[in-house]
């Protein structure tokens, strides 16, 4: 049997190397398909600043992390001046040059692309693209409310539950989508029991411009929300909280010194989580998991789960995070608890204290059954490459065997 080869369509990953965690996001996926066999290229598009000295550093990074997981060779990246996207396929590459590079394109048996706005002359290039969805229910909104344009492509994917099923809040947009989960590589994120770990701790942004407005309802759809409706939570428990935040204007230092008032230990994302490695020793080294979601999930109700909760349920490490939603398969009291109040938050870290090891295990568990990252790519080729189709009124299939 031939290998395949897929090219990972990444985003703003080289532009941005100070966030550890969205570098993995990506990664996941590239990982699982090499560890089925594939011969995997990354695919990106690089947003010059215009300044050769923080250009060159940031490449610098990005290729010495490719390096470091055996993408040194296989990497496409192209030149954006723009924010905006643009119809036309790049013409300026800097790793390869664009005859190497449309060669690969030519060859590859499958896009997956993660770049909602990757140009459309750039996708007519490839004889097979799947779009990956990993902002279920606002990315499909977005769609419906001809706030983006998305190029055609074969198929598309998403990590949202309930996207595309029967009774979902989240408009089809008129596609047929494909349930998948966001992978986590378990051989890269062994499992790590360490019972003298204190905080329940994650990484998370803080504000942005990101409101959304659906008929005559307008929210601020930001984790400051969220988080600030369970600011009195380390009132109700014993557990040390800490969240490692993204802060910078001055009503966000206002508003670290409410928390910190009030119990949390605050840090910046910086500290924890500017390389990969970070932002994966971070994980490793926390007791495990305190999460909210943004409102955006709960009003949709995507029974999303992010892909940073993957890596901590990896490593073992149990997860309390905000009910998002009726899940299939998502527990509820072992290795991860789903939590709408205060009270509920509390008491889980009471459960989850009172017998540490076996939500540990429960957790590890969980990334093995149902977030595998090789299984999950498996899926993906299943559907891409040899002409499942889906049908809009089906159930997930279940992940491939192991």
């Amino acid at each position: 049997m031939t290998t395949p080869t897929v090219v990972v369509g990444g985003y703003k990953v080289a532009s941005f190397p100070e966030i550890g965690g969205h570098f993995w996001v990506y990664l996941q996926y590239a990982l699982g398909l090499r560890q089925l066999g594939c011969d995997v290229y990354w695919l990106e598009a690089f947003r010059t600043k215009g300044h050769a000295e923080p250009d060159a550093t940031a490449l610098a990074t990005f290729r010495a992390r490719m390096q470091r997981y055996g993408l040194a060779r296989k990497c496409i990246t192209y030149v954006t001046h723009s924010n905006r996207p643009s119809p036309k396929a790049p013409t300026e590459y800097l790793d390869i040059n664009r005859d190497e590079a449309e060669a690969i394109f030519e060859k590859a048996d499958l896009l997956l692309n993660f770049h909602y706005s990757l140009s459309p002359a750039l996708l007519r290039r490839f004889r097979r693209t799947a779009l990956v969805d990993i902002d279920p229910g606002l990315f499909q909104f977005w769609i419906s409310r001809g706030q983006l344009q998305v190029s055609p492509h074969d198929l598309y994917f998403t990590t949202g539950e309930t996207v595309g099923r029967p009774g979902s809040k989240i408009p089809d947009c008129g596609l047929n989508w494909i349930n998948i989960r966001p992978p986590v590589s378990l051989e890269h994120w062994p499992y790590r029991f360490d019972p003298s770990c204190q905080a329940f701790t994650t990484v998370s942004s803080w504000d942005s411009p990101d409101w959304v407005e659906d008929g005559e309802e307008r929210y601020e759809n930001t984790k400051r929300v969220a988080f600030l409706k369970f600011e009195d939570l380390p009132r109700l428990t014993r557990q040390p909280l800490e969240l490692a935040l993204f802060m910078k204007n001055p009503r966000d230092m206002k508003e670290w010194k409410q928390l910190e008032t009030r119990g949390w230990r605050i840090r910046h994302s910086g500290e924890v989580a500017s390389s990969p490695e970070l932002y994966q020793a971070h994980i490793q080294h926390s007791r495990g998991e305190f999460s909210c979601a943004k409102p955006s999930c709960m009003k949709f109700q995507n029974a999303w789960v992010s892909d940073r909760t993957v890596c901590y349920l990896a490593s073992g490490k149990p997860v309390v995070v905000q009910d998002t939603g009726p899940s299939a398969f998502l527990p509820n009291g072992e290795g991860m608890f789903r939590f709408t109040t205060l009270k509920e938050a509390a008491g889980a870290f009471d459960v989850i204290n009172a017998n540490y090891e076996v939500h540990c295990r429960a957790a590890r568990r969980l990334a093995e059954t149902h977030f595998d990252a090789k299984r999950i790519a498996a899926k993906i080729l299943s559907f891409a490459l040899n002409g499942n189709a889906p049908r809009r009124d089906s159930t997930e299939p279940p992940l491939p065997a192991s």
